[in-house]
């Protein structure tokens, strides 16, 4: 059964191009126009589907995690819960910015951190659900989520096999709309941390689900190397300004990063072919050109027969192909040649005819 996983419009699958999610998280801000122009500058860029975060921060943090000083040049409040709630839309933002992700065209998920974040998304009824490398092992909200009946992107930094078997066992039974992720949980990845080649491992794996990569490298180069591992979903994370206050704008793509980035992805899966080998049309003229044909060394009379010494290989091709020399030597020429002048294939079978009859 071939993978595939539809969200949305979109239907992902081993032989089309690449699901790509600009993850807006908390890059917006908390502002609903900033994060309007995000969703539209994404849409432009190509993305399929832009993706926020959702967190019920008062049940997601304990007191003393929430309640915590977090003064530094990222923070967007005194403490660290002041910080999240800054970010955090709620209800009214999360509706006004559906339907703006519905009149321009793109689809909008969220990744939900907890279980009240899962019903505030469930209840707008979104059309995917990610969750993120944190929850791997969170079985009871990844069983949750999965009640839901919708697509699931399931990130695995920092997991190990057994934890993915884990996860995609409480998940299976109950919702087979799955995709699995490579992931590392650094920010910004470094290309040694990265480990590619667990796209291809995840394959063979999980042979029924969709395999992608949730890249936080701080380029466009390996979302190309992950498809051509077999990456179908590529989640990369988005900003208009990389010096925009926050943690992730650095290792986020600005719009011209994530054109780019999607240009190679589908000139990639294009460019992958078939795998069988075999002339294009548009190669005739540059191998005529550069090609060789057999050639008379010499002026030659008729009745002539043919030696090695008799037979040069000259560009252009289009002619009798090098590989016919052996075939050509011994045949008897029924014309004088000229230097340069090409031999025909009928001197090759008149060559194997004279072989054929010294047989007899």
């Amino acid at each position: 059964m071939p993978r595939t996983l539809t969200i949305g419009p979109d239907r992902i699958h081993d032989d089309g191009d690449c699901y790509v999610i600009a993850e807006i998280g908390h890059n917006h801000q908390g502002d609903v126009d900033k994060a309007k122009e995000m969703f539209r500058q994404a849409k432009d860029c190509g993305a399929k589907a832009v993706k926020l975060q959702k967190r019920d921060n008062r049940s997601l943090f304990t007191s003393q995690m929430y309640d915590k000083p977090y003064d530094n040049e990222n923070s967007f409040g005194a403490t660290y819960g002041a910080h999240r709630e800054a970010l955090e839309f709620g209800r009214d933002e999360y509706v006004e910015l559906q339907s703006y992700a519905r009149e321009i065209g793109i689809t909008m998920f969220a990744t939900a951190f907890d279980m009240k974040s899962a019903d505030f998304l469930a209840e707008l009824e979104m059309p995917a659900y990610k969750i993120a490398s944190g929850d791997l092992k969170s079985i009871p909200l990844l069983r949750h989520v999965a009640s839901f009946g919708k697509p699931m992107i399931v990130s695995t930094g920092g997991g190990t096999v057994e934890d993915i078997h884990r996860a995609y066992d409480a998940i299976m039974p109950i919702n087979s709309q799955l995709c699995i992720l490579q992931a590392t949980a650094t920010y910004p990845t470094q290309a040694e941390e990265l480990n590619l080649r667990v796209i291809s491992s995840l394959r063979e794996e999980f042979p029924e689900v969709v395999i992608g990569l949730s890249d936080h490298y701080n380029g466009i180069s390996m979302a190309v190397a992950a498809y051509v591992l077999g990456a179908r979903v590529i989640e990369k994370h988005f900003t208009l300004n990389h010096t925009w206050r926050g943690t992730d704008h650095a290792l986020s793509l600005e719009p011209i990063g994530m054109s780019k980035m999607i240009r190679d992805l589908e000139r990639v899966r294009i460019a992958l072919g078939d795998g069988a080998k075999r002339p294009h049309p548009n190669e005739a003229s540059a191998l005529a050109k550069m090609g060789k044909s057999l050639v008379a060394a010499r002026d030659l009379p008729a009745g002539h027969v043919l030696s090695v010494e008799d037979i040069a290989m000259k560009s252009p091709g289009g002619g009798l192909p090098p590989y016919d020399l052996d075939r050509l030597i011994g045949s008897i020429l029924p014309k004088p040649v000229q230097t340069d002048e090409l031999f025909d294939s009928q001197l090759v079978k008149d060559a194997e005819s004279q072989l054929a009859g010294a047989g007899n």
